[in-house]
């Protein structure tokens, strides 16, 4: 077989094609469920699937054909490339059902729902959703599930290794399986993915239980613990908002994705109360805790019933700083101090090696340790202060990870908002548009995109920057920017 030397240099891109292709082959097999479920219907929105699954089926087997006999050994500048295009590829291709088929989006609408989609944000710009073919349904919930588990496994054993964003500082705990964990990588994930669908189908079978339709407890179970957001309805969970007892099985499940994953593998191995020893995770539920007290007082006093009021903070507060992004009501109408507050949450998001998005818990753990360091060096001059971080010593590189993610994050986020505002777009808009986009959190403030309403307004060049936006925040920002820089395509 005639191969380019392109594919069959090791240095070149043909280990990331093969790669790209394996994915995609994935991918299609993905593609045939809905499919099922709309033959079995009877649906003839199975064709625009049946069409979706040939053009990523074989585009999958055209890219193993070009790269056949290559071998797989990735180089640090080859795993870079492979992060950021693995995304963009898989997000493409997941697009292709909802441009071939109803409600036939543009290809700026369907790749924005698919980006959103692939990477939990929960930003959408369908109207009319519980009017969709059960199979896209499904497929909005599948695609959100499957970059769940893709996101843990980058979360732990791809950026650390490429000491993005400061994630490095899990590496010891999280990518070195030899003796942390357990004996081989290979074995890790698969126990990551046996977790996953364990909590998946125990979220499931429990809404369905609580009184969910079949195909919502399906997608709003697979959706709750990608912490993805996506809801069979416009009302999103404002259709079980009677429903105090689904609302509370969600928040579980909600929080179930937002904590660390391999510590539920330890936790199974060692039974030593490893997730609250955790400092993410002890910050994590302090956090949720105070907010959710301060709120739920704050809408006791404005007149609401105390169970109501709890029930509905404690669901959307966890629903936000998970960066699931369901909403049971319009927060954004509880009051001047609920607006503000939410978007603050907006930021936050939940624990390195979960599925959720935002900034994660340890990010503001550390620059807290770092702020209460400085104040103790303006006292003493020449103290020597050790700065650690879950009972280990934070080193340098750590935190000037830490650091540049921190700043590049919120540069992004203007830079974002500025150019939605060249789009027309309102301050309140622009702004909490660019955050909830590179926080994958879903829904931002305000009357246009806020919790009572879409994306689907805003114009097409808006929707291309915010699924550049969306990318770029579910990619750690700096594992997209190395990429823009001169020094990395030098030989």
């Amino acid at each position: 077989m005639l191969r380019l030397p392109l594919f069959r240099n090791p240095a070149g891109i043909g280990p990331i094609l093969r790669i790209l292709a394996m994915l995609l082959l994935v991918l299609s097999l993905f593609m045939l469920i809905p499919l099922f479920l709309l033959a079995l219907e009877g649906d003839g929105q199975m064709w625009p699937f049946l069409w979706a699954f040939a053009a990523t089926f074989g585009t999958g087997v055209t890219f193993i054909l070009l790269t056949w006999g290559v071998h797989i050994e990735l180089r640090p500048r080859q795993m870079f490339i492979l992060t950021t295009s693995s995304w963009v590829v898989m997000s493409a291709f997941s697009s292709l059902p909802m441009q071939f088929g109803a409600p036939r989006l543009s290809m700026a609408d369907a790749v924005f729902e698919s980006v959103s989609a692939i990477t939990t944000t929960g930003a959408t710009v369908l109207v009319g959703i519980e009017h969709l073919s059960d199979g896209l349904k499904l497929w909005r919930g599948l695609m959100q599930w499957v970059g769940g588990v893709g996101i843990i496994v980058m979360a732990i054993a791809v950026l650390p290794f490429l000491r993005v964003g400061g994630m490095r500082l899990f590496q010891t705990e999280s990518s070195d399986w030899s003796d942390k964990v357990l004996p081989r990588a290979g074995t890790v994930a698969k126990a990551i993915g046996l977790v996953y669908v364990g909590f998946t189908i125990v979220s499931i079978v429990s809404y369905w239980l609580a009184g969910m339709l079949p195909l919502d407890a399906v997608v709003h179970g697979m959706t709750s613990v990608a912490t993805g957001g996506f809801a069979n309805y416009d009302a999103s969970f404002g259709q079980y908002a009677d429903k105090p007892l689904i609302l509370w099985l969600s928040v579980l499940s909600m929080l179930t994705g937002a904590l660390p994953f391999v510590l539920y593998i330890r936790m199974a191995r060692e039974r030593s109360g490893v997730l609250w020893k955790d400092q993410q995770v002890r910050g994590l539920l302090a956090l949720l805790v105070v907010v959710i007290a301060l709120l739920t007082l704050y809408r006791t006093v404005r007149g609401m019933e105390f169970f109501d009021a709890l029930t509905q903070v404690a669901f959307n507060v966890v629903s936000v700083v998970t960066t699931t992004g369901y909403a049971s009501d319009d927060y954004t109408m509880w009051g001047p101090l609920s607006s503000v507050a939410f978007f603050y949450l907006t930021f936050v998001g939940g624990c390195s090696g979960s599925t959720s998005g935002g900034m994660k818990v340890f990010r503001f753990q550390v620059g807290l340790i770092m702020l209460v360091n400085q104040l103790r060096y303006l006292v003493h001059a020449n103290g020597v202060f050790v700065q650690r971080y879950n009972g280990r010593v934070l080193t340098d590189d750590q935190i000037r990870g830490v650091i540049a993610f921190s700043f590049f994050f919120f540069f992004t986020v203007a830079v974002l908002a500025l150019g939605l505002s060249l789009m027309g777009l309102d301050l309140m808009t622009a702004l909490s548009g660019a955050a909830t986009a590179v926080a994958n959190v879903g829904p931002g403030v305000g009357d246009v995109i806020g919790p009572s309403g879409n994306f689907a307004s805003l114009p097409d060049a808006a929707k291309w920057m915010l699924s550049i936006g969306m990318l770029m925040g579910r990619l750690e920002i700096l594992t997209v920017l190395v990429l823009m820089t001169p020094t990395f395509w030098r030989k």
